[in-house]
């Protein structure tokens, strides 16, 4: 199970993710992620990339390339991978292939948990967070029904926002998405239904 993970931002991959982890112990990797705990060891691509988000500058490819394969080396991903975050644009997927291919562990597919954009506005315009213990509900959840701690919306997820994030994301993506679907890897799942219908999809799709 050698799989990338696309979809929006609140299209629910995070939920998915965590639901492969917890079932199939598969390594969810997010350069997001990756990339903080390089800095923060003091590697040599973490330094590099350090360099570039300091400036504020996107990391180059070759960087985060370096990263996913030194990743993709590491014993826990021998039976399979989460890629989430990367690749990014087309130029990184072709990247991405070619270490794979050299590696001998091409990808079983790209899972695209598909959702309409004015869904996603609605349910992140609607998202609220405890401050507590951090977790997510939406505008019905007065008090956390966790800890009963305050809830409140993220800055980043009024509606402006939310919306130039999706632009971003179809400029960025859909050439994406479109690569992975010429290589005949694509995996499209209707991300906006209940969690466990979707999940239920996704294991049929990837067979497990």
């Amino acid at each position: 199970m050698n799989i990338v993970l696309l979809g929006a931002p609140g299209a629910g991959k995070g939920t998915q993710a965590a639901k492969l982890v917890e079932e199939f112990g598969t390594p969810h990797i997010s350069t997001g992620d990756m990339l903080r705990a390089a800095v923060k060891a003091g590697t040599e691509l973490g330094k590099k990339a350090k360099s570039f988000m300091d400036a504020g500058d996107l990391v180059p490819d070759d960087v985060i390339i370096g990263l996913v394969t030194e990743r993709l080396g590491e014993p826990d991903t021998e039976k399979g991978f989460i890629l989430d975050g990367f690749p990014r644009t087309s130029a990184q997927a072709v990247a991405l292939d070619a270490e794979l291919s050299k590696l001998g562990r091409p990808l079983s597919a790209a899972l695209l948990i598909d959702v309409d954009s004015e869904v996603i506005v609605k349910r992140l315009t609607s998202r609220r967070m405890c401050k507590e213990c951090g977790f997510i509900g939406s505008e019905a959840n007065a008090q956390c029904p966790k800890c009963g701690g305050e809830m409140y919306q993220r800055d980043d997820d009024n509606e402006a926002t939310v919306r130039n994030r999706l632009d971003v994301y179809e400029k960025s993506t859909s050439p994406l998405i479109d690569y992975y679907r010429g290589c005949d890897l694509l995996v499209s799942i209707d991300g906006d239904r209940d969690p466990n219908a979707v999940y239920a999809d996704v294991k049929k799709a990837l067979e497990l």
